[in-house]
């Protein structure tokens, strides 16, 4: 086999972030009575969130803001798009919010699947820009810990992706080479372009099909795809 070692992305990747965010929000909507701030709906608070967590996680990724400083904006911002104008409840819905969205358990379509299949034949690990102190809740919480032998974070290594120092220090703590490793994620620029510009070969995770400049070494709509490839 060419590949020895393969590095997921968590977040969009396998762990169902998405989902999750909607259960918690949900919960929080009716547990801090939000529809008294405003007139909106838990479905309105889940779309305006989704879409500023997104815009702060592309500042984030791209050295413009901090981790405080994406925590501390997340929900003022949103709050803002629904026309509240009171943020005195925001530090405490941010607190609550990386309490519980952690612990919800939903993976993406055929995670599972893919993992067991793929744990007998190579030795897996992850690489995340997420925070060290929610991304060892999620796995725990939806069952997937066990399957990695390194789980490689910003926080540990120094770096974020798509930096080539997390990707060499991934290499050195697994004591793997880039020929024999592969990347699989999500995120066009810090998975592909990533794992890329190290000369490793990668996975495009691209369920909405979204039309890229340069061609992966794979392209797949669906986790299953993996079983086919790999």
């Amino acid at each position: 086999m060419k590949y020895r070692h393969i590095f997921f992305d968590l977040d969009h990747t396998l762990w169902d972030f998405e989902k999750n965010a909607e259960e918690a929000l949900r919960e929080l909507y009716l547990q801090y009575a939000l529809h008294t701030l405003g007139d909106f709906k838990d479905d309105d608070l889940v779309r305006h969130f989704l879409v500023v967590n997104n815009e702060l996680w592309n500042l984030y990724n791209t050295d413009k803001i901090s981790q405080q400083e994406l925590r501390e904006n997340r929900f003022p911002l949103v709050f803002t798009a629904l026309g509240i104008k009171t943020f005195s409840i925001c530090p405490q819905l941010a607190e609550d919010y990386m309490r519980i969205s952690p612990c919800k358990p939903h993976l993406l379509p055929f995670a599972k699947e893919v993992l067991n299949y793929l744990k007998h034949k190579y030795t897996l690990h992850l690489i995340t820009n997420g925070f060290a102190d929610m991304q060892s809740t999620k796995t725990n919480s939806s069952g997937i810990t066990n399957y990695f032998s390194e789980v490689i974070t910003s926080e540990r290594a120094g770096s974020r992706k798509p930096h080539r120092q997390i990707f060499d220090f991934a290499l050195q703590v697994t004591q793997a080479q880039a020929s024999e490793s592969i990347m699989i994620g999500d995120s066009w620029e810090c998975d592909v372009l990533g794992a890329r510009n190290m000369g490793m070969d990668h996975i495009y995770y691209n369920p909405q099909e979204l039309a890229v400049d340069l061609t992966p070494t794979h392209n797949i709509r669906c986790l299953s795809e993996l079983m086919h490839i790999l």
